[in-house]
């Protein structure tokens, strides 16, 4: 009988594409500590973010929920206080839990100190900051509202936390330790040169769909390839942070104990399509890494083509580690076809409920979707078609079916299949003002429009931008 491993370490990137590892196929950035982690784990090959945008998509990764059953529908809404998360469960089994990095799950000001209490959700031990980007200037909370400066790269301080974390831990407890890290999300420029050794922008390989969008305004005096490189080295960057961490485990004897896994809360377009960033229905913005490693019950060198989502990763975890969890998931238990390396394949609600931050500066509409191994189908709001596309015969989803008359029939089939996932989901396909009137948020994302920032908070962090790229040159 297998053993369930006693410990979790659970590792996110924010806006890390699933096809830029090296085991995902990418031979052009190296990455030989996720690999390591693939080869003696599992690789899902069609891990998504249902909803990849930074707020709903780690609400959804924490709690298995909806974005609109916690409150957060969009970025800078507080998650709903009460929900159950992977904090409390691992704390309800026992489990000793820490968050070290970002957190961008309370609300505005994005520098708010969040206390100690139920706005933690379960994490005791506590070095976080709600949302900042300065990647040269690691800044975090503890149990008291002065701001905590760490020195050099962000990525590199917060791992040396996490393995502080690991080194002071109660050793005759289980632990459940989540890492935040903010890269490869931008500024892509703010990474240590000597990350960059070895890629030169002009020989790497773009994907086929790239190309500039003079009309999208986040393209404007932007070095495409400038951009894909410096990319690439803040994930090369964090593959070292992880065979840190995995060191660490190793040198305290956790390693056979700990179920592992690593992650993104989403992908970036990088100028695929026109586009830039995330809240887009196309792969760049919905694939996801997910690695995992449960020595005894996860078999080595495994790959896996199961579709999976943002909501079923917490549910999941559950059934991997044996705790009990409360009734509340929307996404599935999927641990028995993760061991079994199962092919079975599912429909997946995807959705950006909101057009705002990014997507509403390049007009990106809002949309709900379905997504599987095979297709990929969206309308955007209220209820049109927009893209049909099959990720088998066309991976860089440049020919929208839609267009083909002879597709009619499956563009039908598809679109039977979203409103069906759409009354399970009780999504009444509202989106923007009327789906916040609708749950109660709408006088509240007002307010954060109009106070995203305090303004000594903005000050300060384009001051430390202007400092950090100063040095940088």
């Amino acid at each position: 009988m297998s053993v369930k491993p006693k410990n979790l370490l659970f590792v996110f990137a924010d806006q890390l594409r699933g096809m830029d590892l090296g085991c995902a196929g990418n031979k052009e950035i190296r990455t030989p500590n996720f690999d390591a982690l693939a080869a003696d784990g599992l690789r899902l090959t069609n891990a998504i973010a249902n909803f990849p945008v930074c707020g709903p998509s780690r609400a959804c990764m924490l709690t298995g929920q909806l974005p609109t059953s916690i409150g957060v529908p969009a970025n800078d809404l507080p998650l709903l206080e009460g929900t159950p998360t992977l904090g409390t469960i691992a704390q309800a089994n026992n489990c000793q839990t820490a968050y070290i990095g970002k957190w961008h799950l309370d609300g505005v000001p994005r520098d708010k100190f969040t206390p100690p209490g139920p706005r933690r959700f379960g994490f005791e031990h506590w070095a976080a900051f709600n949302c900042s980007h300065d990647y040269f200037r690691p800044c975090f909370y503890r149990d008291a509202p002065e701001l905590q400066i760490g020195e050099g790269y962000e990525p590199e301080f917060q791992t040396e936390l996490a393995i502080d974390f690991l080194q002071k831990r109660d050793p005759d407890k289980p632990f459940c330790l989540t890492l935040s890290w903010g890269p490869p999300h931008d500024p892509y420029w703010m990474v240590p040169e000597h990350f960059k050794d070895g890629i030169d922008a002009n020989a790497i390989t773009l994907r086929p769909n790239v190309r500039d969008n003079p009309n999208n305004p986040l393209m404007k005096n932007a070095d495409c390839r400038q951009a894909h490189a410096s990319y690439r080295a803040a994930i090369q960057a964090l593959d070292v942070q992880f065979g840190r961490l995995i060191r660490a485990l190793n040198e305290l004897g956790l390693a056979d104990e700990t179920c592992i896994v690593f992650t993104s809360d989403h992908g970036d377009m990088l100028w695929s399509h026109g586009w830039m960033k995330k809240q887009s229905p196309y792969a760049e913005s919905l694939s996801i890494p997910f690695i995992i490693r449960a020595p005894g019950i996860i078999a080595s060198q495994t790959t896996c083509s199961m579709t999976f989502g943002t909501p079923d990763i917490l549910p999941t975890l559950c059934g991997l580690m044996d705790w009990q969890a409360p009734h509340t998931f929307y996404g599935e238990d999927l641990s028995t076809e993760i061991i079994s390396g199962s092919t079975r394949q599912r429909d997946l609600l995807i959705a950006n409920y909101v057009s705002s931050d990014e997507a509403q500066v390049q007009g990106m509409p809002e949309w709900r979707g379905i997504h599987n191994e095979r297709y990929t189908y969206v309308e955007t709001v209220p209820g049109q078609a927009w893209l049909l596309f099959d990720n088998h015969t066309d991976p860089y989803q440049m020919q929208n079916l839609l267009e083909e008359p002879e597709k009619h029939d499956l563009q039908q089939d598809y679109r039977r299949r979203l409103h069906l996932a759409l009354e399970e989901a009780r999504d009444t396909f509202a989106s923007g003002s009327p789906l916040l009137e609708e749950l109660n948020l709408e006088q509240l994302f007002q307010k954060i429009s109009d106070e995203r920032y305090t303004p000594e908070f903005f000050e300060a962090y384009k001051q430390s931008l202007e400092q950090s790229r100063e040095k940088l040159i």
